[in-house]
């Protein structure tokens, strides 16, 4: 199992800060949301953000249509991929 750092992410509508995360990526990555959940659940990969050294946890929530990504510090739910830079 590999630990992957997540530093960006594509939405649609691309300026919508609370929803439509369609891709996560790093470095050298890029992976669709499915992806990530999918690897996630199989427990294949785990996925983090690294904010000010702060690091949270990626973990797949139920939302009311589909499963989505979120992350996870310090016992609580936030939203630190909506902040990261857009994707190239």
């Amino acid at each position: 199992m590999s630990d992957v750092q997540v530093t960006c992410v594509n939405k649609q509508p691309r300026n919508n800060t609370h929803e439509g995360i369609t891709h996560l990526g790093g470095a050298t990555w890029r992976w669709t949301r499915q992806q990530v959940v999918d690897s996630i659940k199989a427990r294949t990969n785990t996925f983090y953000t690294l904010v000010g050294n702060r690091r949270a946890d990626v973990g797949v929530v139920k939302g009311p249509h589909s499963e989505y990504v979120r992350t996870h510090a310090d016992g609580v739910w936030n939203d630190n991929l909506l902040a990261l830079d857009e994707c190239a």
